[in-house]
């Protein structure tokens, strides 16, 4: 057939190339980087997961659409694959002709914080791979009169469009004279995704890996700030992770993925204008007990402030003067002193480490009675309140007829993201 004569050379010179490849395959590690960002998005608070920020290639960079539906992501490595002998038609073994098992199941490695060693588990299983399969030209390999892909049908039974089970196909392919570039899903079920030959296949090669992985992510407003970082690896070859059969031979022995995980988290307090001054004064002013010499039952004043987290914090309440349980006011002429209770309310979303809302808890000065409060998802802008009060106890002795006092003191609330 005129075919065969314009295909011979293009032959010889392959084999060849295959016959000085063979003996040199390395051992060395293919290695990638998968990088994710948690940074809050006030226009999205209930979005609370990383976003992976590692440019794909390979499939999901051609079809960023199919690979978004599915949550999955695709790398292209340089990994090749070279037949070490012959394929031969009626081998009932799969790995003595182009097979793949993949590592489909769920595996979990642990991601560390940089600087506190803080521990958190990812799990991430390969949803996919694909190559581009080259062997002699397929119209010389069936030696029949036939279209091209027909050939192709003919040499493998079915294109390589077509995935044999437990894989699935993508339903994306492309083929050429001598060559056919394919994309396979994976389900959770494991086994041999095999290609049987038809006819004798002197030689073969797949000339880089494709490979789609899913990840299952650690809940970033349960981490600290920071970056945590991590790495799995996968052995590529014969009985390995990557099994690609006892005839096809990789480049490389290992496939490592490390992982690079950034969380930026958001704590901003905002108080408004003249809201670190705050000034008790009775329930409906003190025109009763200027008037009419009735004494309040309580001093109080309710700060609003306004507050952004995504993260766990704490809360320090630090006194100019300290008593037994909470701050104090004085009186600079007389050197009487007066307790100020504190207690807090925080916005829906906001907890204690219970899960627990937060409505007038109450708050006590020193480093050893902070409190800890975390995100349900992140709060943007939501209204909180300090509570300050004193009791009618003090407010008696305070408030004396004929007698002037000012009472005054400081207050220091610290919001910590450090916890």
């Amino acid at each position: 057939m005129a075919h065969s004569r314009r295909y011979g050379k293009f032959l010889a010179l392959s084999i060849v190339g295959f016959l000085i490849g063979c003996f040199q395959q390395s051992a060395e590690a293919e290695e990638v980087l998968i990088t994710a960002l948690f940074k809050p998005d006030p226009s999205k608070p209930h979005q609370n997961s990383f976003e992976n920020t590692t440019l794909s290639t390979g499939y999901c960079a051609q079809f960023p659409d199919r690979c978004k539906d599915e949550q999955m992501f695709s790398l292209r490595v340089p990994i090749t694959f070279e037949s070490n002998r012959a394929i031969t038609p009626g081998y009932s073994d799969p790995r003595q002709g182009p097979t793949f098992f993949m590592p489909v199941t769920w595996r979990t490695l642990t991601v560390f914080h940089e600087a506190t060693g803080e521990p958190q588990a990812l799990r991430v299983r390969i949803s996919g791979f694909g190559t581009r399969v080259v062997s002699p030209p397929v119209l010389d390999l069936v030696d029949q009169d036939v279209t091209l892909p027909e050939a192709h049908d003919l040499l493998w039974g079915t294109g390589w469009v077509y995935a044999p089970r437990p894989c699935e196909s993508s339903g994306l392919s492309g083929y050429g004279p001598d060559s056919y570039n394919f994309f396979w899903k994976t389900t959770t079920t494991q086994g041999h995704c095999t290609k049987y030959a038809r006819y004798n296949v002197p030689w073969l090669r797949y000339e880089y890996l494709d490979f789609a992985y899913q990840l299952v992510t650690p809940d970033p407003l349960k981490m600290a700030s920071g970056r945590y970082n991590g790495s799995i690896s996968y052995t590529v070859g014969p009985e390995s992770d990557f099994d690609t059969g006892h005839v096809m031979v990789p480049s490389s022995s290992t496939l490592g993925l490390n992982f690079s995980l950034d969380v930026q988290h958001t704590l901003k307090v905002d108080i408004p204008p003249g809201g670190n001054k705050v000034e008790l004064v009775p329930e409906g002013g003190w025109q009763s007990w200027l008037q009419n010499g009735r004494k309040p039952v309580r001093l109080f004043r309710d700060q609003t402030f306004n507050i952004s987290a995504s993260s766990r914090f704490k809360m320090e309440l630090s006194c100019f003067i300290t008593g037994t349980t909470d701050c104090m006011i004085f009186d600079q002429v007389s050197g009487a002193t007066a307790p100020v209770k504190m207690s807090i309310s925080l916005p829906d979303g906001l907890t204690d480490l219970a899960g627990e809302p937060v409505k007038r808890k109450r708050f006590y000065p020193g480093a050893h009675m902070a409190q800890q409060f975390q995100p349900a998802f992140y709060v943007d802008r939501a209204p909180g309140v300090l509570h300050f009060e004193i009791d009618s106890t003090y407010v008696n002795s305070m408030l004396q007829a004929g007698r002037a006092a000012t009472y005054s003191g400081s207050v220091t609330v610290i919001w910590d993201s450090e916890v």
